[in-house]
C-alpha cells in the first residue's frame, strides 16, 4: 500500500548523527493486549501512515510484545524505509546478553531487519555501562540504527554521557505535557545543549483525570476556540512548537488520529503561549522527573 498522494509530509528534526526523525508519530501503549481489538489497532496505525505519521513508538513491555506484533502487521505492506520504528527494552533485559536477545525477539515480532531507534525503557539494576555496550554491539551489527534512553533525569543523563558510547545517545523519551512541565528547568535545556531531541510521551495525558484537568481548563478551551481546534489539538500544538521535540500521541479512533495530524498545522501566538503559561505555570525550580 502506498502512502496517500495527498498526505503532507510530517516535518522532521535531526538526531545527533544527522539522521532525520519525524516530530509527530504514533504511540502504541496498551495496544496488542486484546486480540479482539487487533484489527482496529492495525487500521488506526495504517490511517496514521496515510496521513504522514510514519514514526511508531512501541516497546516489548506493551502487551508483552503484542503491540510490536500489531506494528509488524500494520507496516508489512510498506517499504521499510518509509517507516521509523522506535522500540524499548525492559530494564531487566538490558544486560549485555539480555538486550541482544530482547532485540532479536522484538525484530521477530515486528518482522523487520532493524529497529530505527532502540531505547532503555527506564533504569533498573543492570549497570548502565553494560546496557550501552549491548546497544553499541546491536548498532555495529545493524540490528538497530540508533539508541537512546527513556525516563532519564538530569543525573542519569550526566552519568550516561560519561560512559563509553554515551556520546551516541540519540534521545531521551520522557513524560511531557501541559500538566507535567518539570523537565523544562534543567533536563530539556541539557538535552538541547547536546543536540539531543527529546521525545514526549503521554502528550495528551494518561487517564481521564489528567485529561479533564488539561482539556477542561477554561484557558485551553478559549485558545482552542480561537483556532477552531479541539483542546487536545492545542495541547499537541503547544508541544510541537518546539522544533526539536518529538511527540507520540496514541489513539485508535480515526477522528482522533486525523485531529492529531492536524495539530501540526496550528501555530500558537505569543499571546496564546502566555495564557497557557498562566494556566499551567512552568517550573521555578528543579523537581524530580515524573514518569508513568
Amino acid at each position: 500500500m502506498e502512502m496517500s498522494k495527498n498526505a503532507a509530509k510530517v516535518r522532521t528534526t535531526l538526531l545527533p548523527s544527522g539522521r532525520e526523525i519525524p516530530v509527530l508519530g504514533q504511540g502504541t501503549w496498551r495496544m496488542g493486549e486484546e486480540r479482539s481489538r487487533r484489527q482496529k489497532e492495525i487500521a488506526a496505525l495504517r490511517l496514521g501512515f496515510d496521513l504522514g505519521m510514519t514514526l511508531i513508538d512501541t516497546a516489548e513491555m506493551y502487551g508483552e510484545g503484542g503491540a510490536e506484533e500489531v506494528v509488524g502487521e500494520a507496516i508489512k505492506d510498506r517499504p521499510r524505509s518509509e517507516v521509523f520504528i522506535v522500540s524499548k527494552v525492559y530494564p531487566h533485559n538490558a544486560s549485555r546478553r539480555g538486550a541482544v536477545e530482547a532485540c532479536k525477539r522484538s525484530l521477530r515480532r515486528l518482522e523487520v531487519d532493524y529497529i530505527d531507534l532502540y531505547l532503555l525503557h527506564w533504569r533498573g539494576d543492570v549497570p548502565l555501562r553494560e546496557t550501552l555496550e549491548a546497544f553499541q554491539f546491536l548498532k555495529d551489527k545493524g540490528s538497530i540504527r540508533e539508541y537512546g534512553v527513556s525516563n532519564f533525569d538530569v543525573d542519569d543523563m550526566e552519568e550516561a554521557y560519561a560512559l563509553p558510547g554515551g556520546d551516541q545517545i540519540a534521545t531521551n523519551q520522557v513524560l511531557y505535557n501541559l500538566a507535567y512541565r518539570g523537565l523544562e528547568w534543567v533536563l530539556l535545556p541539557q538535552c538541547r545543549e547536546r543536540g539531543i531531541p527529546t521525545m514526549a510521551y503521554s502528550p495528551i495525558g494518561n487517564n481521564a483525570a489528567e485529561q479533564k484537568r488539561m482539556f477542561g481548563n477554561p484557558t485551553v478551551k478559549s485558545v482552542a476556540a480561537r483556532h477552531n481546534a479541539t483542546p487536545t489539538q492545542i495541547a499537541l500544538a503547544w508541544l510541537l512548537r518546539h522544533p526539536d521535540l518529538v511527540v507520540i500521541p496514541k489513539s485508535s479512533k480515526p477522528e482522533h488520529i486525523r485531529d492529531n495530524r492536524a495539530a501540526l498545522d496550528i501555530e500558537l501566538s505569543d499571546s496564546d503561549l502566555k495564557e497557557l503559561d498562566i494556566a499551567f505555570p512552568p517550573p521555578h525550580r528543579k523537581v524530580p522527573l515524573e514518569m508513568l
